[in-house]
């Protein structure tokens, strides 16, 4: 493995120890307009069953959203995000102690009180950036924390992302970031990086970053990739209708090749079996998957 590859991810009250697969965060939207799955598990009592089901197969974190941050979405005000995510924390802490809960959220006070209720880890679009609360609620709680790059912002990131160098920009974000945090009184192994496939990010952009994810593990942080079912994937084959699981799990493969630690998806089983069957038949066995080659356009 690469010498710079994060091997732990202090959260809350528990830390997360990485080997060679990566870790699988299941993905709950609470929400009625989630690009993929919007409206699904709205009720709480559909979430909790689905997060309880997501945990059966094999996620080790459950990410937990009541706000879509999906191309030109609506914002949602903080209290009726906390009136869908928090009855679903609640009740999954309860019945599965053990579950690792993080909260998908760019409020401050969504976070305070999911973390509160028994969540882990903070997942922020932002990059904790998005509210001027949110940094000392992460400091204050020790709850883990994860910052994504996103140009722009859920309504505006699509019209026309533009970079130089998309590799190099984002790592440069993300290291500015990850310096911030540390500034503001985070500890270092309590935060994790996400380099934000589809946030402002045209098809050749999602591609590349993809491909080089490894680049980021200079930074010395545990890594997040949430590709799951998003649209480049159907690009990618040539058919935007065309069901992008099979593509999520291929993709997935290619992050594994390169270390990344935590993959978001919302088929769970379907990867843990894939992770499984590749590292079994020596797809995780080269010596330095930062060489891999990955994804190509």
């Amino acid at each position: 493995m690469t010498p710079h590859r994060a091997t732990v991810w202090q959260l809350r009250s528990r830390q997360l120890t990485f080997g060679p697969l990566p870790l699988i965060m299941g993905i709950v939207n609470v929400t009625p307009d989630s690009f993929s799955d919007g409206g699904q598990f709205l009720g709480s009592k559909g979430a909790i069953e689905h997060g309880l089901k997501l945990l059966d197969e094999g996620a080790a974190i459950l990410d937990i959203g009541g706000e879509s941050t999906r191309p030109y979405s609506t914002p949602v005000p903080a209290q009726e995000e906390l009136s869908r995510v928090l009855p679903v924390v609640e009740r999954i802490r309860r019945t599965r102690p053990d579950a690792i809960l993080s909260i998908d959220t760019s409020k401050a006070a969504v976070a305070s009180a999911a973390i509160a209720a028994g969540a882990e880890i903070i997942n922020d679009v932002t990059g904790l950036t998005g509210d001027p609360e949110m940094l000392d609620v992460a400091r204050q709680c020790q709850a883990g924390v994860c910052a994504m790059h996103m140009q722009g912002t859920p309504q505006t990131m699509q019209d026309n992302p533009s970079y130089t160098d998309v590799v190099t920009e984002i790592h440069d974000y993300l290291r500015q970031r990850r310096d911030a945090l540390l500034a503001a009184g985070i500890d270092q192994n309590r935060i994790c990086l996400d380099p934000g496939i589809g946030f402002g990010k045209a098809h050749e952009h999602n591609v590349t970053l993809m491909a080089h994810c490894h680049a980021f593990h200079d930074l010395g942080q545990p890594l997040l990739v949430g590709h799951s079912r998003k649209g480049f994937i159907g690009k990618l084959l040539g058919d935007k209708e065309v069901p992008r699981l099979y593509g999520t799990l291929g993709s997935a493969l290619a992050l594994a090749v390169q270390g990344v630690q935590v993959i978001r998806v919302h088929d769970v089983r379907p990867l843990r079996e894939a992770l499984a069957l590749f590292a079994a038949c020596g797809g995780l066995s080269r010596e330095n998957p930062e060489h891999s080659p990955g994804c190509t356009a």
